[in-house]
């Protein structure tokens, strides 16, 4: 692998994130539309930024593209909006393009793909951000540290955070007053969670169902694991960013800041991992929650605003999108994650990372700093699509109409819990996501698969973080 290209070897590997390698070995018949040769103009000398195609809307897009070009005319852009079901799909379909000798200069990345971007792909921030300081300092104390940090590799910031989405409670409350049930306390045990899900099981049919989750990295298992005071992988703080903290953060929120994540050993046949499995096979076994299905999620708005589902971890994003399903702002609230030996939460983010391969770095920065302004956030996510990585953009005018009444909780996620922390995303993320769904299908299948599944998925675990991606 050189700095400026993934070789067909590594881009082979990562064909973890969409179908697999072989819905990759059949791109042929679609090359053209993989790597953006049909896309007229391609050559005209435009900053070509490439976007998951459902981040934003339409109307969003031309609002930023006519922002940018009133403050700097002299800058071409396209944007390039990529059709991908989920964030893996999103990431192959880049890589592919990469590969291809077709790479755009700025990549819209998740917290999935930080540092798979960092370590191969990516260019630090750090001589901008350090340059531009004085303009910059009005953006850092409006976004919470944690969010930065997630987006720093060994000492190095590599995007600026403008969205995130932390794994709280969503709530469904005509069914909580068909049980005779409250809105749950912001300190919640998990065995409130589960005398919850009991009262609501009672008070509904069999078609019911009290809990219902998606098996992925985000939102799915991994939420468990954090409250139970543990992780997938060891999880440690990189040396440096001082540079950062010291410049942007006062004392008190820069305490224990890094460099950035680290995540190593796998662990998961380590006791804690092994009790949050346990937990999720007896709610199965208790009729309380649905096995775990694999997907984005997409189908749960509508078994949830009609009711059928009481109880679903999700982020900010939902509210925009139940709004849009027609629920009323009232008829849904959300609550944190409930706690069990600890409330850490976890969250996954968002921004734009500038490829090694641009040749147009200090336009892509421009652009990067347009993109986190208040003004700019405020037009591309009016929807409440997301959570604003700016807290000042999180209002009870924002909410009003969408819902949800406790909107507070989507911000105070991480103003109130300051372990809440990123989901676990090394280079390996690709691997790692792929074993942790597959054993995880598998350990909760029945009710004696939990510790022979979590025992291949630490071996396969192993495999995958030993390998130098």
């Amino acid at each position: 692998m050189t700095d400026s290209l993934l070789s067909r070897r590594a881009l082979l590997r990562y064909g973890a994130y969409g179908a697999g390698a072989a819905a990759l070995a059949g791109t042929a018949a679609s090359w053209d539309r993989l790597t953006g040769n049909d896309i007229p103009g391609r050559d005209d000398g435009s900053l070509v930024v490439a976007t998951l195609g459902s981040a934003f809307s339409p109307d969003g897009i031309r609002t930023l593209l006519a922002g940018f070009r009133r403050l700097h005319p002299d800058i071409k852009v396209r944007i390039n909006a990529v059709q991908a079901v989920d964030w893996p799909d999103f990431f192959a379909k880049i890589l592919t393009q990469i590969a291809a000798g077709t790479a755009p200069d700025l990549v819209y990345v998740a917290t999935e793909g930080v540092q798979l971007f960092a370590r191969h792909l990516g260019v630090p921030l750090d001589r901008w951000v350090k340059r531009d300081a004085a303009e910059l300092t009005e953006y850092f104390a409006d976004v919470h540290p944690s969010l930065v940090e997630s987006m720093m590799y060994e000492g190095s910031l590599y995007q600026l955070p403008i969205e995130f989405n932390a794994a709280d409670m969503y709530l469904n409350t005509q069914v909580l007053q068909r049980a005779g049930a409250q809105l749950p306390a912001d300190d919640w045990t998990r065995d409130d969670f589960t005398a919850l899900l009991r009262q609501l099981k009672k008070a509904n049919d069999s078609h019911f169902t009290p809990y219902f989750w998606t098996n992925r990295l985000w939102g799915g298992v991994v939420p468990w694991l954090f409250a139970n005071g543990t992780d997938l992988l060891a999880e440690s703080k990189a040396p440096g960013g001082s540079w950062l903290w010291d410049a942007f953060y006062p004392a008190d929120r820069r305490q224990g800041r890094g460099g950035g994540f680290r995540w190593t050993t796998p662990r998961a046949t380590s006791g804690r991992v092994e009790e949050a499995y346990d937990y999720l096979a007896e709610l199965i076994q208790e009729g309380l929650c649905t096995r775990p299905e694999g997907g984005n999620g997409q189908n749960l708005i509508g078994v949830f605003s009609t009711g059928r589902v009481g109880v679903t971890p999700a982020g900010g994003f939902w509210a925009g999108g139940l709004h849009l399903a027609g629920m009323r702002a009232d008829a849904f609230d959300v609550q944190y994650f409930p706690r069990w030996r600890t409330q850490r939460h976890q969250f996954g983010a968002a921004g734009y990372a500038l490829l090694r391969t641009s040749k147009k770095q200090d336009a892509a920065w421009e652009f990067i700093k347009y993109s986190a302004r208040l003004d700019t956030l405020a037009a591309l996510f009016s929807t409440n699509q997301t959570t604003p990585a700016r807290r000042s953009m999180l209002t009870a005018a924002r909410y009003r109409e969408s819902g949800p009444a406790h909107w507070r909780v989507f911000y105070d996620t991480l103003d109130k819990f300051p372990d809440t922390g990123p989901i676990p995303a090394p280079p390996q993320v690709a691997e790692v996501t792929q074993v942790l769904l597959k054993h995880t299908g598998t350990a909760l299948a029945s009710p004696h698969s939990v510790r022979p599944a979590l025992r291949r998925m630490q071996g396969d675990l192993e495999q995958a973080m030993e390998r130098d991606v």
